[in-house]
């Protein structure tokens, strides 16, 4: 490939968007640069890795891509193809995403296991690690913000798309925990970094982390959707004679032990796995005594958010002066608490079920926030407070646009059931948190109930913008927190 050249910011200005991993899809790109690019693999075919500069509205990103190139591109690479730019000694050759091409991701293997250096990129391997060089990569379908490499049944590499300053905090947890001997992460293997420019300072920039591929796991959110499809396939037990019938009667397994569609010794496990990684979190990163000030900060920035989805959500409005008066409480009895270092992210989907029990992935912190906002300590109950919004999201995927046909139930028949199965999931997952030496949800109900309300406003915000038909969620949310 010839040196970059404006064909190809033009074809990459014109790609980005269509990719689920770039976050700016709705706004204009109003520049495009290529901040560094390196050749990791000359020849046809060839590998380059090239750091985007991407402006819109006045705020620059950095993207990560690996880009293939070849005189000729196979139908099996077609999804991945960019275009064609001018080739060096004439004509032109096909650019893609390597992230598409197992013969040109599989040597990242051997750079890491080698620790190589080329240019600024930098391979590593964690300490004692001796990693298989002998692995085709395939690319997962389950892309989000982003790329993942799939190696054999040995690894997993997780490319970062959108790059943030410094270490990753995906890497930086999981290597701590690890040291800390943490039996609910994956281990890691190694990673790349890209080091600052002439000039820059800081640390290095975290590009890909590479990690033990989970080969019996099963998502958490996936089973947790067979769990409520099972619970809503059951007959539910008739009233006794005489009754006045309930307006959606709970199936036995409601109030019986485990049965079809219950998920309850699970989401207890998930608890105790959690209250564990919480514990390890503190002995890796320290804790941290903060002032009872610092809560009436959070719940000022909590009253910030309410206002601002206000403005934009107007479904919102009856209940905010019911939530207000909840983070009121909370700010007025506030006192000292212990922060640590927590998930930031957490759900169903970022956990998984193996045969050795519950694994926690995916350190990263929401995308949305800023590094610094990522890596700031907060009170533990703020991962519990999101796993319980993920059991209020799975009871009610049925309910929404993408959840299928629903059951052939009235809809007050369907709210029960479902509120049936989150209740009994949450109080199980905040059962096995205490009893694992979490702090006890029921103990700080105020504080919890506070940081869930401003999840759940946070969730309004983000349905109404992205899955219009998922807003009830959240909202049949706050009608109950709030009342």
């Amino acid at each position: 490939m010839a040196p970059p050249d404006r064909s190809l910011v033009r074809l990459l200005a014109e790609w980005l968007p269509r990719q689920r991993w770039f976050g700016g899809k709705h706004r204009p790109i109003d520049g495009l640069s290529i901040g560094t690019a390196t050749v990791l693999r000359p020849g046809d075919p060839g590998l380059h890795h090239l750091v985007l500069d991407v402006s819109q509205s006045g705020v620059t990103d950095r993207y990560q891509l690996l880009l293939g190139v070849r005189h000729d591109l196979p139908e099996r690479l077609r999804p991945g193809e960019i275009g064609r730019v001018a080739a060096v000694g004439g004509g032109t050759e096909h650019v893609y995403d390597a992230a598409h091409d197992p013969e040109l991701t599989g040597p990242l293997l051997a750079h890491m296991a080698a620790e190589d250096a080329l240019g600024p990129v930098r391979f590593r391997h964690a300490p004692g690690a001796r990693i298989r060089t002998d692995l085709d990569a395939a690319r997962s379908p389950a892309e989000q913000s982003n790329t993942s490499l799939i190696f054999g049944d040995a690894y997993i590499c997780k490319l970062f798309r959108r790059l943030a300053p410094g270490v990753n905090p995906d890497l930086e947890v999981n290597l701590a925990l690890s040291r800390q001997g943490c039996a609910h992460v994956p281990a890691v293997h190694g990673w790349m970094e890209l080091e600052p420019g002439a000039g820059e300072d800081g640390e290095p920039v975290t590009l890909a982390l590479l990690s033990e591929f989970l080969r019996t796991g099963s998502d958490g959110w996936q089973l947790a959707l067979t769990s409520v499809r099972d619970w809503f396939a059951q007959p539910a037990e008739p009233p006794p004679p005489g009754a006045e019938p309930a307006a959606a009667p709970v199936p036995p397994a409601a109030e019986a032990g485990a049965a079809g569609g219950d998920f309850a010794a699970e989401a207890e496990r998930l608890g105790a796995a959690t209250a564990q990684v919480h514990r390890d979190l503190a002995a890796a990163f320290g804790v941290t005594e903060v002032p009872a000030d610092e809560l009436r900060s959070r719940v000022a920035a909590m009253n910030e958010q309410l206002s601002q989805v206000s403005a934009a959500v107007p479904d919102i409005r009856p209940y905010t002066a019911a939530i207000r008066d909840v983070f009121a409480r909370c700010a007025a009895g506030a006192v000292p608490l212990p922060f640590q270092r927590v998930h930031g992210d957490y759900h169903l989907g970022q956990a998984m079920r193996t045969d050795a029990g519950w694994v926690l992935l995916d350190f990263e912190g929401e995308p949305a926030r800023t590094p610094a906002e990522r890596r700031a300590l907060g009170h533990p109950l703020r991962d519990v407070a999101g796993m319980l919004r993920s059991f209020e999201y799975a009871a009610r995927y049925l309910q929404t646009g993408d959840g299928g046909a629903s059951p052939p139930a009235a809809a007050a028949a369907v709210e029960q059931r479902a509120r049936a199965w989150s209740e009994r999931n949450r109080a199980a997952f905040c059962r096995g948190y205490a009893a694992a030496g979490g702090p006890d949800p029921v103990a700080h109900a105020g504080l919890l109930r506070a940081l869930e309300l401003d999840k759940a406003v946070y969730e309004v915000r983000y349905e109404a913008r992205n899955r219009p038909s998922w807003l009830p969620v959240p909202l049949r949310t706050l009608e109950r927190l709030a009342g």
